[in-house]
């Protein structure tokens, strides 16, 4: 069979293993970085402030003001702090929210990064930011974006809450699924892509299961890697182009708007390219769109837009900005097909597809 593609690796230095985090430090300084600044949300102060005392000298100071979204002003604030503390790197302790963070001031500056997961978002091995002002989310695509270092420690996600753990990791199999249809996927981003789905197909529901065992949490960061590390290589389509412009307009949950947007997103697509789409419907069962459904109700994911309180009357506008500037696609969008597609997943209903 004829083959046309083209390859790049990521060039980000990946640590895996349980308690792999407390060499943080270590690998500050094989960045040649003496001033770190350390990120996170409000939420995670107290684990920002912690590991900031464990990098001793090493630490310039921390910033805990990390939110969804990556808003531009919070970003222009910690630029500020970056300025005043002389920080030389940034080291992210979170999710996607603090990531973004990291990931905005290495675009505007070019510090390295360290990030150091707490959840399975999967963005801190690509090259993406996504940020927020006036109400629009816009993605960039940039070298100087991906981390340097990514940190993979399960022992610092045993206390992330089962409930958070399932969207997390659905958000993260929506960057696979992506993988296999996108316009520029090649043979390894589709291989990583199914690898990275079915370890989440075993993962979460163990998890859910017994959430202090180390194993299947690893198990979930090894998803979150594979998964994560497709989407840095090949293009976002119509299932990022939705979440964004209902994160970036109406601020819903970043993870919980890709599980309840995933399964429909996946039918949608399924219906022109069944063949890319074929290891999802045989990893979960049945039809794509229909199987993934299956799955995130199986694990008690959120399934219905309207849960995250959006109403009826914003799908039409989520409708318009969707389709204005669209993302490329496998199969050809309109108004009228997104605002049907939006109207089942506001109501959660199982697609068909």
């Amino acid at each position: 069979m004829s083959r046309l593609f083209t390859y790049q690796g990521s060039a980000a230095h990946i640590v895996f293993g349980e308690g792999t985090s407390r060499k943080a430090g270590e690998w500050v300084e094989k960045l040649g970085c003496k001033r770190a600044l350390v990120l996170s949300t409000p939420h995670q102060k107290h684990d920002a402030e912690a590991l900031a005392e464990k990098l001793g000298r090493l630490a310039a100071g921390t910033f805990t003001g990390a939110v969804m979204h990556t808003p531009v002003d919070v970003t222009d604030t910690a630029m500020r702090v970056v300025t005043d503390l002389g920080a030389d790197c940034v080291v992210s302790l979170g999710g996607g929210s603090t990531t973004g963070l990291g990931k905005a001031i290495a675009y505007r500056t070019d510090l390295p990064q360290i990030v150091i997961p707490t959840t399975y978002a999967g963005s801190e091995v690509t090259p993406i930011l996504g940020q927020t002002e006036g109400g629009r989310k816009t993605t960039v695509k940039d070298p100087k974006i991906l981390p340097e270092v990514v940190i993979y420690d399960a022992t610092l996600t045993t206390g992330l809450p089962v409930g958070m753990s399932v969207t997390s990791g659905l958000n993260a199999m929506a960057h696979a699924v992506e993988a296999l249809y996108a316009q520029d996927r090649n043979p390894i981003s589709s291989l990583m892509a199914t690898e990275g789905l079915r370890a989440f197909r075993s993962a979460l529901p163990a998890i859910i299961k017994d959430p202090h065992d180390l194993s299947v949490r690893a198990d979930g960061l090894y998803g979150a890697w594979l998964c994560g590390t497709v989407l840095g290589t090949v293009g976002m389509a119509l299932h990022h182009k939705i979440c964004h412009t209902l994160g970036g307009t109406f601020d819903t949950p970043h993870a919980d708007t890709h599980a309840i947007m995933l399964p429909h997103t996946a039918g949608f697509n399924a219906v022109a390219v069944p063949e890319l789409l074929s290891p999802v419907a045989d990893i979960f069962g049945g039809s794509v769109g229909g199987g993934l459904w299956d799955f995130a109700q199986s694990i008690g994911a959120p399934l219905a837009l309207r849960d995250l309180g959006l109403t009826e009357a914003d799908l039409d506008r989520a409708a318009k900005i969707a389709t204005e500037n669209p993302y490329w696609n496998p199969r050809p969008i309109d108004r009228p097909s997104i605002r049907e597609l939006l109207q089942h997943a506001w109501e959660g209903t199982r697609p068909a597809t």
